[in-house]
Order: structure tokens, then sequence, then C-alpha cells
């Protein structure tokens, strides 16, 4: 039934998917902080937008070129864009600006970061935009800096020209004065060979000056325009900002993004189960039920109509459907650490369900250490139960463990049931092995017969370990939010190295002590019979008196199953 209920819940991916949503509301303060945070960052967004101006202008750039419509030009491989981006956020671009603008040195830094540059893709055009609390400053600034990129621009490429227009001429220069020479000592000579050789160096010459004149001609047609504005900045009309409701809508949604993502991460690292499957899955059994709130009274079944008689029932009912446990009925309830408050009213309420469906059950306190049993609960004494008098067990000496006197316990409506109750000795561990307790549990084999046993927290002593290899199945009860997914773990590894099986487990939440029903006198009275007419063992008190307002066809009664009926 264990393995069928944990791998059907880990197959169904869509409801992992919602139990781990579920999972994450449980961190509800870290996702309002998030969206706290969120809001108020959403806030300072629309204050301070609400303050700034966006000034825009656009540049579209050319090379130098003296035929800007020869379609063997390239201006797109002449132009490097990231290079003319570069230079328009320069410093030398904001000097020039503030210098036009009558800003002090000190200020070109503040001008400098206000201003933003993008080139828009498969373009050749500058996109500058210009940030600043006054619109009629920011369109004025806008305006200044993309002039002066431009001039600093065409200050560059006529300074590049300039460069190669003196090295033409100081190419040209030595050749016009040896063409000068050359044609002085021509009129000299006669004619004949050395005539013919001065002339051929002449017309040499006159063609590299030729050439040289003619590159210079041409730097010199060169048009040095960087490039042409085609959007001036105008006084912007509306701010910047993307306004109050949008920037906290915006920030809403970037907060509830952060919290459920500080909530995820703090679920990751969370070492408490924080569901049913995560505790089926550490002690790889079903989780037979949940207990509500304020279900930590000794005894509720047969007492009361609640919402915690019935789980118990149900908790009782699915154990007798287990077949590990349907042949001998011996349990073992164990809390996972801590107190013994929600192990021993489990037990003392799965007694009481039992007895309900007419089974001979006995409860044995094996806390040795703190037993309370006798206090909490309303017992009498009795004879020993019918199947445990013979044997070594009836051979109990005084001062040990069990010993020879029985208590009855009145469960009300539910009828009454045995106890063995613990009792404060010197050696725990050898009286939790003693041929006593072995035969006081193996002895509770008749099919009417059922043994439940509660122990101290397997974290806490090796008592229950001591006791696992003579029952049927432990029954692990713990809170989720004070238990670690390794110490499940941990626990199902010591019961099954103890030879022992973990029937499943029970989760509860703790709260304030409730008041004991079996508590107050005034609300018992004395019947004639005992109740659904069943027969009271010796020196036994009758059941309570039940609620006259409640139902008592609402209560779910068990039937016996044995591994026959299966």
């Amino acid at each position: 039934m264990s393995q069928t209920h944990v791998t059907i819940r880990a197959e169904d991916e869509p409801e992992q998917l919602r139990e781990q949503f579920r999972q994450l509301l449980r961190y509800r303060w870290l996702i309002a902080g998030g969206v706290g945070v969120g809001l108020l960052a959403g806030a300072w967004l629309g204050i301070t937008g609400a303050d700034s101006y966006a000034a825009t202008t656009d540049v579209v750039l050319r090379a130098p070129s003296s035929d800007p419509f020869n379609p063997a030009l390239s201006i797109d491989k002449a132009i490097n864009m990231g290079s003319e981006r570069q230079t328009a956020l320069s410093r030398k671009v904001a000097e020039r600006a503030a210098k036009k603008l009558g800003m002090d040195a000190d200020e070109v830094e503040q001008l400098q970061g206000g201003l933003q540059v993008t080139t828009p893709p498969q373009t050749l055009v500058l996109h500058f935009t210009y940030n600043a609390s006054d619109p009629e400053a920011a369109s004025r600034r806008a305006n200044a800096l993309t002039q002066a990129y431009i001039a600093l621009r065409k200050e560059q490429y006529e300074s590049v020209r300039a460069a190669n227009v003196k090295g033409l001429q100081d190419q040209l220069n030595p050749l016009g004065k040896q063409n000068d020479e050359l044609s002085d000592r021509l009129k000299r000579l006669p004619e004949g060979a050395a005539a013919d050789s001065a002339y051929a160096l002449q017309v040499n010459l006159l063609n590299r000056i030729t050439e040289l004149r003619s590159k210079i001609t041409s730097l010199k047609a060169l048009d040095m325009t960087p490039g042409n504005v085609i959007r001036d900045a105008t006084v912007p009309s509306a701010s910047d900002g993307p306004g109050m409701p949008l920037a906290l809508g915006l920030g809403g949604l970037v907060g509830v993004g952060l919290g459920l993502l500080g909530a995820w991460v703090r679920l990751v690292f969370d070492p408490a189960p924080r569901s049913a499957g995560d505790v089926a899955r550490a002690v790889r059994g079903p989780v037979l039920g949940a207990l509500p709130r304020g279900s930590g009274a000794a005894l509720v079944v047969g007492r009361t109509d609640s919402r915690a008689a019935e789980e118990y029932r149900s908790i009782a009912f699915r154990l007798a459907y287990d077949d590990r446990f349907a042949d001998r009925r011996r349990v073992l309830v164990v809390a996972a650490r801590g107190s013994m408050e929600s192990s021993v009213a489990m037990a003392v309420n799965l007694a009481a369900s039992f007895a309900e469906t007419g089974k001979n059950v006995l409860l044995v306190e094996a806390d040795l250490r703190t037993p309370s049993l006798t206090e909490r609960l309303d017992v009498s004494a009795a004879t020993r139960p019918r199947w445990s008098r013979s044997g070594g067990y009836a051979e109990a000496t005084d001062g040990e463990w069990p010993g020879r006197d029985r208590l009855v316990v009145d469960a009300g409506e539910s009828g009454a049931f045995g106890l063995v109750p613990g009792e404060r000795v010197r050696n725990v561990p050898r009286a939790l092995t003693s041929p006593q307790v072995t035969q006081l549990i193996a002895e509770a084999d008749d099919p009417d017969a059922t043994v439940v046993v509660v122990a101290p927290p397997v974290l806490a002593y090796a008592d229950a370990l001591a006791l696992v290899d003579r029952v049927d199945g432990v029954l692990i009860v713990c809170d989720p939010r004070t238990v670690h997914r390794a110490d499940l773990v941990r626990i199902r590894e010591l019961i099954v190295g103890a030879g022992g099986t973990v029937l499943g487990a029970v989760t509860h939440t703790e709260s304030r002590r409730t008041a004991d029903p079996a508590a107050p006198a005034g609300n018992r009275r004395r019947k004639g019979g005992s109740p659904a007419g069943r027969p009271v063992p010796p020196g036994a008190r009758l059941e309570p008196e039940l609620d006259p307002d409640a139902d008592p066809s609402s209560t779910m009664a068990l039937r016996t199953v044995r591994s026959g009926d299966m």
C-alpha cells in the first residue's frame, strides 16, 4: 500500500506542481516583502521620472567624398558606427558643447552624464538623447552636443586632409625645383643623345608632378561635412518617465517575481518537509492522516464527536486494511523527536478506535522514564486480559516491568480497553528486552486481540528500537514544521535496521494543550448498562454522557478485517 501511494504521487507531475505552488504560498511574508520592495521601487521610479525630460536629435553620417552620388563608393564600409558613437560620447564633444552653452569646466561631466547616443541597426544614423530636469535645457543641450559632434568630426576630417595635402606638397616641391633645373640645362645642351635623355627625364618628372597635383586637387575638392542633422531637438511637452500608475504596476509585477523567487529559494533550502508528499517520500510509506490543530488531548474517540475523533477513526480504518497489520494487529506508535504528547494521544485514540470494533485492545505504555497515562486517563484496576494470563508474563516479580497489576481505561461510547502502564525502572533497556515484555506482546495472537505500544521518540532514546522486531509495524507521528526530512529518513533507517516495518506516518500541528475530555466530572453520569451492550470489566467506570446535540449516527465505526477478507 505504501509503495503504490508514494509512486503515484511521484509520477503525478501536475499534482507535484500544484503542491509546490501551495508550498510557496506558505512563505507569504517573503512574497509580500517582494511585492513591497517592487512597489517602493516603482514609486521611486515614478517620482524621479516625473522630473526627467528627454530631447532627441538625429544625425545621418556620411563619408568625405568628391562625388557623393558615385555608386561604387560603399559608405557603410567607410564609416564605423561604433567608433562614431564613442566619439559622440567623448569628453571633447562635451567640452565644445559646454563652451558653446557658456558652462564652466566643472560642469562638463554633468553635461556628459545626461547624454545617450544610440545607433539604430542597419542605419548610418546617430540618435542623440539628452535627459534633464528642465525641458528647455534638455532641448538646448541636445542641439549643442549634436553641433559640437559635427564640428569636431569636420575639424578632424579637415585636419587629416591638411596633413595629406601637406605631404603631397612636400613631395611636389622638390620635383618642381628639379624640373626647373632640368629645363635650364636643356637650353644649353646641343642636339644629340644627351638632349634626348634629358628630355625623357623631364617627361617623367612632369608626369609625376601632374599626378601629385591631381591628388592635391582631389583632396581639396572633398566635402568634409561628417553628416547632416535630419531632426533638431525640440522642447519636450511631457516627462520621459513611465508615469506613476505604470511604474507602480511594473514594480508590483517585478515584486511578485522577486517574492516568488525568494520563496522558491527558501523552499529549496528548507530542511523541513512542507507537505504530506515530502513526509511520505522520506519514510517511504503513506501519510495515513493529518490531525487537526488542537487534537493533542489524551482521549477524544468515544468522548466527543469532533473532527479529531473522526480523523483518529480514519487512521485506524486505514491501518485495518493494511495487510502487514491485518493478521496480528500489533503496532508501535512513536514520535520523531521532542514531546510524546502527540504519540501518546495517537496511541490512546487508536486503542479506543479499535475497541469500537469489539476488539480486545491492550495499550502498552513503554515509556519507563516519564510515564503519565495513569494520570491522564480515566482508569480503574482490573484483572489482566484473559489472553495474557499464562506463561512467563504471569510470573513477573515485584519491582519489575510489566508488573502484575492491570488497568482498564474507560473510553466512553467506544467501550474499554486494557492498559499496561509504564513505571520508572533502574535499567530501561533490560526491562524493554525482558522475556515478560516479549511474552506480553507475543501472546496477543487471538484474532480479536490488538496491541498498541507507545514508546519515547526514536531520535531521543533507543527504547523504541528495542521493540520494533516484536510488533507488526511502526506508526510515526511528527509535526512537519519541527522535524527535518533527514530526521525522518534517519528514523526509517533505524527502524528497518532494527528489523521493523514502517506502516506509515501521521502529521499534526502543535498548538496549545487542550483540556482532556476525561477530566471534567460534571459532564459524566452513571448508566445502568455498558455502552453498546458490552460488559464492563470489574472495577471499570461507565462512559460519559454524550452531547445531547450530537448525532451518534455520524460517528464512523470500524469493522473487523482479516487477511482472508482482503
